[in-house]
């Protein structure tokens, strides 16, 4: 796939799957839903996604709304979500969602860049943060990802995580009583590695890797990976150094 941004790279219309078919589909079809105002650009994310191996379109929205109203009943695994809509915002819209439908990953897909949008969207319950100018690619990668248990940002985004680490001052609170590992993990995610790749980083398994991750949870008294990350993020003045991979 080439590296043009999505809405350059998708034709004015496409057709809508029929969701009934989408959801009798189940098991290996990931599904898609699709939360954008901009038709044009709505358009190209349905395209993006029913062209995409193993993938469907659960539904596509203009405004939260409707989308809250459907999509519990479709079931979708990962929503891509705007921030901009014309009445409920996508946080808002997000927060909602994630009360209605748990399981669903939201990533969100926005020109905004500034930290305040950035972590309402996270503290809403997103596990994604991808820019509108990110490639066809990234944003395929992003939706693959999120349902590994990743948490894709674009490369700004996550810069922008890693500075306030750098300015948030030091506090004492739930994340004191995590191990070493445990934080290890936990600042590996917040850079939006993967299980499988934390896990290769620091030379242990798969499996030790969701371990120490539901220990995270337990202690941290969240259910999320980006409810987690938002506790991290608040209460460490500054990224852990790289850990080495033979420390346990």
């Amino acid at each position: 796939m080439n590296n043009k941004s999505v809405a350059l790279a998708t034709p004015s219309s496409v057709a809508m799957p029929d969701a009934a078919a989408v959801t009798a589909a189940g098991g290996g079809i990931l599904r898609v839903g699709i939360v954008e105002d901009n038709a044009g650009l709505r358009r190209g994310f349905m395209r993006l996604v029913n062209h995409a191996p193993g993938m469907a379109c659960a539904g596509a929205w203009a405004e939260a709304e409707s989308a809250l109203a459907q999509l519990p009943a479709l079931q979708a695994d990962v929503v891509l979500m705007d921030i901009h809509l014309p009445a409920m915002s996508g946080i808002e819209c997000t927060a909602r969602l994630k009360q209605l439908c748990p399981q669903t990953q939201v990533i969100m897909v926005t020109v905004y860049e500034d930290a305040d949008s950035i972590f309402r969207a996270l503290q809403a319950g997103a596990c994604g943060y991808m820019l509108k100018r990110a490639s066809a690619e990234q944003i395929l990668d992003a939706i693959h990802e999120v349902r590994n248990g990743g948490a894709p940002m674009t490369s700004g985004i996550a810069r922008k995580v890693v500075q306030a680490f750098q300015k948030t001052p030091a506090t004492a609170g739930e994340t004191t009583g995590l191990s070493e590992r445990e934080t290890q993990i936990l600042e590996l995610c917040a850079q939006g590695f993967v299980n499988k790749e934390i896990a290769d980083r620091l030379n242990i398994s798969y499996w030790t890797v969701k371990n120490h991750v539901k220990h995270v949870y337990e202690k941290l008294h969240v259910r999320s990976r980006s409810e987690a990350l938002m506790k991290f993020v608040a209460e460490k003045p500054f990224p852990l150094a790289a850990p080495s991979p033979n420390s346990h």
